[in-house]
């Protein structure tokens, strides 16, 4: 234990510490621009507030002059009522409705439907630097898309360390201690047709409640280094279907010494669950030694944890049928 840290030391491979991430309005432009269709009009020395919620609104009320419902930093996004009642008030309200809603420190506004842009709205938009953008689509699908690609922007993060693939579909991440065999193993599951996602190091994020989306840094996309033969590219040497750049992390295999072997409950295969980011992650402990064969065994706990999911379980099956012999037995005598 660390003197200076009472708490005990992180298991191997465990996330040692949690990222809040922040997203930039022009980051969000560039990430959801395309899809979203978006124009910016105006306010473009405002590129770089900052965004600190995934919630996007709509100042309905806040036009009639209910500014407690607006919150700063977030975007807002003006429909056909927001924008038909602006049109239908006297010049001088107008203004006065749009300087209100600019005065409340938001990150940007988004006007739906190509609707036709006040010029006080642009002109406030430029005088406090607030990017108002234009989009043709409506108002609920521009919120539900930027609520969503808000979300992913800003979930937190942790990274751990090991080999994270799809297997049978299933996102896997192998952990075990430094020269257990963790790349070999990988790379001899990437021959069977498995695919990686990334090698030493995975980026979690905790994308909703109960899902850790793990993705591979961009500077180790397709890479993997194995002993012996140094740093592979993935992709080149087996072909496109060989690597994904992001799956959902479902199971974790941690390979165990064979001095280890007492540690393994023979019935159970999942020895515990590991909690991360606030997401408990089953994992399976698999003993190591000359002679096994890891790739099939790693195969085989996938498709046992497959059924586990679909509501199979083996060890209690195995258990139901001892207590049924017990009782069969019993009853002859």
């Amino acid at each position: 234990m660390d003197p200076l840290n009472p708490e005990p030391a992180a298991p191997a491979g465990d996330p040692a510490t949690v990222t809040q991430h922040q997203v930039t309005v022009g980051e969000l432009f560039r990430h959801a621009g395309d899809r979203l269709q978006l124009t910016w009009i105006a306010g473009h020395g405002g590129g770089g507030r900052l965004l600190t919620s995934d919630t996007i609104q709509k100042p309905t009320l806040a036009l009639i002059g209910h500014l407690n419902f607006v919150h700063p930093n977030r975007i807002q996004v003006l429909g056909c009522a927001e924008m038909d009642y602006l049109r239908g008030l006297p010049e001088a309200a107008m203004r006065q409705a749009i300087q209100n809603l600019y005065a409340t420190e938001i990150a940007a506004v988004v006007v739906a439907n190509n609707e036709e842009v006040p010029e006080p709205m642009r002109a406030e938009a430029e005088r406090t630097n607030t990017p108002l953008f234009l989009s043709p689509e409506q108002s609920p699908f521009l919120m539900r898309v930027l609520a969503h690609v808000m979300t992913q922007a800003l979930a937190p993060s942790t990274a751990m360390h090991g080999v994270f693939l799809e297997v049978s579909g299933l996102g896997v991440l192998i952990t075990g201690d430094p020269a257990v065999g963790k790349s070999e193993l990988a790379l001899e599951l990437i021959t069977r047709g498995h695919r990686l996602v990334a090698d030493d190091v995975l980026e979690l994020f905790a994308v909703s409640p109960d899902t850790l989306e793990g993705r591979c840094p961009t500077l180790l996309q397709d890479f993997m280094e194995v002993r012996g033969l140094g740093v592979l590219n993935i992709r080149r040497l087996f072909g496109e279907t060989a690597v994904k750049q992001k799956k959902n992390l479902k199971l974790i295999i941690h390979l165990t010494p064979a001095e280890k072997w007492d540690e393994v409950d023979r019935l159970v295969m999942h020895a515990r669950n590991r909690d991360i980011l606030g997401v408990e992650i089953p994992e399976v402990r698999i003993p190591v030694a000359v002679g096994r064969n890891l790739a099939v065994l790693v195969e085989v706990a996938v498709r046992n944890h497959i059924l586990k999911l679909r509501g199979f379980n083996p060890s209690l099956e195995f258990a139901d049928r001892q207590r049924a012999a017990i009782a069969a037995s019993e009853e002859e005598d």
